[in-house]
């Protein structure tokens, strides 16, 4: 059984635990002679209710809102109860059910955790009821008790104060002659609550975020890890096998079933303590570990003579030796636990092992030993001295690439070094008409990003001159350039890199892409609109972009746009006398005057900017096409004329003016659509740009477009939604 209202299935109750069925469409669950019986595929049972001296034809299997599976008997005026699976729990134990023991039968109920997390089988750990006290406990194999919730007082058990009522749950405690149990309640119906065995050994209770588990750390399950398997309560998994050993079920293992443990891998041969080289056994020093637990005492004086005396025994496991004596370990090793500095007493437990595991280093003589000590401070000398050479060339190296960059904080690079950081340029990142960029770590593990340039036929002088104007580009929403490398024929640019990558990884995916809220995506533009306003009117050059397109928009690791590329297309006066006439940019974003071969100004940038704002509305390309099944209305084309404003350019505004617009701090006037547009026009009141298959977002958009109007301060309506 498993709820019905938690989207992801949680089992709370199985019936045929220790018998599987092979195939669950043969399988049947019916009422046969007044029991619920399961049919395997060969119609043979598998399991029953296992009622005697029931015959009627009107008993009803019945599944209450409780989770309580009931049989009852309907024949007489009054429905009598046959049996129900809250008196036969398996892992969980579910509020208003009994917990406890009965007189009569003298059964102890109790609740056993899976094998695994995925196999319902009976696994090794349970929880019952000590009468005796009235306490819960857990047991390991149903023997080694290692936990207990402490004694009832009437309120609450005084070892657990998650059982107060001021938690969420209410125990209460009743006995008679027949029976003594527990029961629990929910406090607020609202909440689905259940407590579970769990595989770890833990029992829980689980309210769809853990509340609580007991033990509280992991590694105080009894051997939790199983024989020869250390636990360590800061590591994940907590579970790892000590040296020489391997796990003897790695599935189970990779299942988080660790109560297995491990094997050697290389078997102990104990006659006459000589394995198979020739070589006596060995011992491992584990520092820093919980002894476990059988340890038998015995004589010795020293350390040596406690080893000699476990070599000697052929079941002896360890030993260690400390100042209560020497203590050996007979078979497997339970129960040890890895233990911090702070908590380690100095104590060395010596795991045996077989020779080959741990191969001893030949004995030297002293003469022998001092002439390697000798040969290792000469040899050390050297490559000390090595490298002191090797590090002053490059430094004077480094010092002779500086003075052509005077007044500029660039570094240049030799091209080997930016080779090596890129792994020979093996992870692209992206690329665009103006080279490629790759993904590169420094020696101090620090990510940046390299662009390999294509196409520059500049001197070196001259490269080295524009580089040094463009390094003085600073601004938040511009990716700053770090350092160059101009060798040979070969050019290339050295970035921060940006965590989140490009715009159109966002805006355009549909599978495995984090949707962009309006309010994030509203600051993207503004951030986008400010960095261009920068480099049109704030640098001492007027700089033209030229290829304004998502790909160029970087994110750091808080969504703050980056524009890529400022600068690398020709730079520009201000007062225009020179201007651009070779076309550049990417299909799709170039303005009406690239195509008729005016001069291009800083307005082409604005156009650019005008076209991507349509993908920041509708989350796809403005070039891909349609078809008349997907059309949705989904705003009209008033956003287009803010900005774009028609094909003459001297209609459009100024960058500085479009970050007005954004902020709200002025309004505009409704200039002509352009014709470039109309393709994307289905009437002269909206513009077809949104489909239903393309975005499962719509009653998103509507719930969040106000929170963009009213960041525009409410002077500029930027949108009219029409759905």
């Amino acid at each position: 059984m498993s709820y019905k209202q938690i989207p992801e299935q949680t089992i709370v109750w199985v019936a045929n635990r220790e018998n599987p069925v092979s195939d669950i469409y043969s399988s049947a669950l019916t009422i046969s002679h007044g029991n619920l019986v399961l049919f395997n595929e060969s119609q043979s049972p598998i399991w029953s209710t296992n009622l005697s001296s029931i015959s009627s034809s009107s008993v009803l299997a019945v599944l209450q809102e409780d989770d309580n599976l009931v049989l009852t008997d309907h024949g007489s005026k009054s429905p009598s109860l046959l049996w129900q699976s809250f008196d036969h729990p398996t892992h969980v134990w579910l509020p208003g059910s009994k917990f406890g023991y009965n007189n009569v039968t003298k059964r102890n109920q109790r609740i056993i955790s899976w094998k695994n997390s995925e196999d319902p089988a009976p696994g090794l750990f349970s929880l019952e009821v000590d009468m005796s006290d009235k306490s819960f406990r857990i047991l390991r194999n149903r023997s080694k008790s290692y936990w207990t919730c402490g004694s009832w007082n009437g309120m609450f058990f005084d070892k657990s104060p998650e059982t107060k009522q001021n938690y969420n749950s209410q125990f209460r405690h009743f006995s008679d002659v027949y029976e003594s149990y527990f029961i629990y309640s929910v406090i607020g119906n609202s909440t689905t609550s259940r407590f579970v065995m769990d595989v770890s050994g833990q029992v829980k209770q689980i309210t769809w975020l853990g509340f609580w588990a007991q033990p509280r750390q992991q590694c105080q399950v009894y051997a939790f890890c199983g024989a020869f398997g250390s636990c360590y309560e800061k590591s994940f998994p907590f579970c790892n096998c000590l040296k020489g050993f391997v796990p003897k079920s790695l599935s189970n293992w990779e299942l988080e079933d660790y109560s297995g443990g491990c094997q050697r891998k290389t078997k102990l041969r104990c006659k006459n303590n000589i394995t198979t080289n020739g070589e006596r056994d060995i011992f491992l020093l584990i520092p820093s570990v919980s002894f476990p637990e059988a340890a038998r005492s015995v004589t010795a004086t020293s350390a040596l003579e406690c080893e000699t005396t476990c070599l000697n025994d052929c079941s002896c496991t360890a030993y260690a030796f400390d100042s209560t004596g020497c203590s050996i370990w007979i078979g497997d090793l339970f129960n040890l636990n890895e233990l911090s500095e702070k908590e380690s007493t100095g104590t060395k437990l010596y795991v045996r092992l077989a020779a080959s595991e741990l191969p001893i280093t030949p004995k030297k003589n002293n003469i022998g030993i001092l002439i390697g000590v000798v040969v290792c401070v000469v040899a050390g000398l050297a490559f000390l001295l090595g490298l002191i050479v090797f590090v002053v060339l490059r430094q004077r190296q480094k010092v002779g690439l500086g003075k052509t960059m005077e007044d500029s904080p660039l570094v240049a690079f030799d091209y080997r070094y930016l080779r090596n950081a890129t792994r020979n340029f093996s992870e692209k990142l992206r690329g665009g008409g103006f080279g490629s960029v790759f993904k590169g770590r420094l020696p101090d593990l620090t990510l940046v990003a390299v662009k390999q340039l294509q196409s520059v036929r500049q001197g070196e002088k001259q490269f080295r001159a524009e580089i040094s104007t463009i390094g003085t580009i600073q601004h938040v929403n511009l990716i700053r350039l770090r350092g160059f490398c101009c060798q040979g024929g070969k050019r290339l640019l050295f970035y921060d890199y940006m965590s989140n990558g490009s715009l159109d990884s966002h805006l355009f995916q549909e599978k495995n892409s984090n949707f962009l809220d309006w309010k994030t995506r509203y600051q993207i533009a503004l951030g986008t609109a400010r960095g261009l306003f920068y480099l049109h009117e704030k640098c001492r050059d007027c700089i033209i972009h030229c290829d304004i397109k998502p790909e160029n928009i970087l994110l750091d690791d808080q969504f703050c746009p980056k524009l890529a590329d400022s600068g690398l297309a020709k730079l520009v006066g201000r007062d225009f006398s020179r201007v651009l006439t070779t076309m550049r940019g990417t299909r799709g974003y170039l303005a009406p005057e690239w195509i008729s071969g005016v001069a291009i100004t800083a307005k082409a940038d604005v156009y650019s900017f005008g076209i991507m704002l349509f993908e920041f509305l509708s989350g796809r390309r403005n070039i891909l096409q349609r078809t008349d099944e997907e059309v949705v209305k989904f705003f009209p084309s008033l956003a287009a004329r803010l900005i774009i404003e028609g094909d003459d350019e001297t209609h459009r505004p100024a960058m500085g003016q479009v970050v007005q617009i954004l902020e709200g701090v002025i309004d505009v006037d409704l200039p002509p659509l352009p014709t470039s547009l109309q393709a994307f026009v289905e009437d002269h009141e909206s513009l077809v740009f949104y489909t239903e298959s393309s975005c499962s977002q719509s009653s998103q958009i509507a719930s969040n477009i106000s929170t963009v109007s009213s960041q525009a301060k409410g002077k500029t309506s930027l949108l009219k939604l029409n759905v």
